[in-house]
């Protein structure tokens, strides 16, 4: 399978800037699998296709301030992406970290980046791909310490003068669900929830059940090769609890209809369900010919061409159906990526 065939045009005035406000009132496409239906509705609307018993699966993960401008030892800016912590701790403190790094001139192995009087990190190894591994120094607590130098880590296409709508971007790119914090990127499905969305799911008897992945590179990284089945994913740290899992159990003994919101979601309970393990972390890549095993519903965003995302939903739904769907979200002017409008495939 080529990855050219998941190609597609992206005008990009559709490429959203900022979240609708309220975040409920984005614009929702249905998808029907089985009857290759579309409609087109408000998010708000949710609850309308959702049945008593059904169970809702979100992802509870929270975004960490992970991207920090600094400067080299010789003065040059760089700009380092945190993507997760490789296990090697001192005093409770997370030390070596996989990353990306941004800059001119590739930096030297053994030499710093300064981001502070008392921030700073040493580079010690390329690991391909674009990805780095660092080791961090730093006084206190390592979110105290990103809260003051970094920045909400927002994908490239979406646009900003320096730190400015910096507050607003930390409120709008972190989902009502957000607990655990770790993520280098949003899980955007879940940003269109609401507190009156959850309240109207609940009354009608929606059961919501919570797991964790960390979004990192895995999630969003591009795909570099020719041929789809030689992409290989970047592992990713998922939970599920002890609890969680006894009730998504009963749910699949029961027949009961679960809905990830979110493809990491999706991409947890299905590595979840071969491994049997409740923590770890998921390599698993789902593309068309994938089985799908616990996931019956899919709520999701409009993702960029040619990536493992927009392979994930094609997989579930179908790509000819899929791209029908893209088609007549762009002829009628939907918003696209991470703070654009919701897709639910049924």
């Amino acid at each position: 399978m080529r990855v050219e065939e998941f190609d597609y045009e992206m005008p990009p005035e559709l490429i959203a800037q900022t979240p609708i406000e309220p975040r409920d009132a984005s614009r929702l496409m249905v998808v029907y699998r089985e009857e290759k239906r579309i409609e087109h509705r408000v998010f708000s609307e949710i609850d309308s296709y959702l049945s008593p018993d059904d169970i809702l699966v979100v992802n509870d993960t929270k975004v960490r301030r992970a991207r920090i401008e600094g400067k080299k030892e010789t003065g040059g800016e760089v700009e380092v992406l945190l993507l997760q912590p490789l296990n090697s701790f001192q005093n409770n403190k997370p030390l070596l970290w996989e990353a990306l790094i941004n800059c001119s001139k590739k930096p030297k192995i053994g030499s710093a980046i300064i981001f502070g009087p008392e921030f700073k990190a040493e580079v010690l190894k390329e690991k391909g791909e674009g990805i780095w591994e660092v080791k961090l120094f730093y006084s206190g607590d390592l979110e105290n310490v990103l809260e003051q130098y970094g920045r909400t880590p927002l994908p490239p296409y979406i646009k900003r003068d320096g730190r400015k709508q910096e507050d607003q971007d930390q409120n709008w790119y972190q989902t009502i669900f957000a607990r655990k914090i770790g993520a280098a990127a949003a899980p955007t499905a879940g940003l269109h929830f609401t507190e009156r969305v959850i309240a109207r799911l609940k009354e009608k008897g929606v059961e919501l059940l919570t797991v964790t992945l960390h979004v990192g590179i895995g999630t969003f990284q591009p795909v570099r090769v020719e041929e789809v089945e030689k992409h290989k994913m970047h592992r990713e740290y998922y939970e599920i609890t002890p609890e969680t899992s006894q009730r998504l159990i009963k749910a699949k003994e029961e027949g009961k209809k679960i809905i990830a919101c979110g493809t990491t979601t999706v991409r947890v309970l299905e590595t979840w369900y071969y491994n049997h393990n409740l923590n770890g972390y998921t390599e698993l890549f789902i593309y068309p010919g994938y089985k799908f095993q616990v996931v019956g519903g899919m709520i999701t965003n409009f993702h960029l061409p040619r990536s493992t995302l927009l392979m994930l939903v094609s997989a579930f739904a179908g790509k000819e159906l899929i791209f029908c769907a893209y088609r007549e979200a762009i002829e009628k002017k939907y918003r696209f990526y991470s703070y654009g409008d919701a897709m639910l495939i049924l």
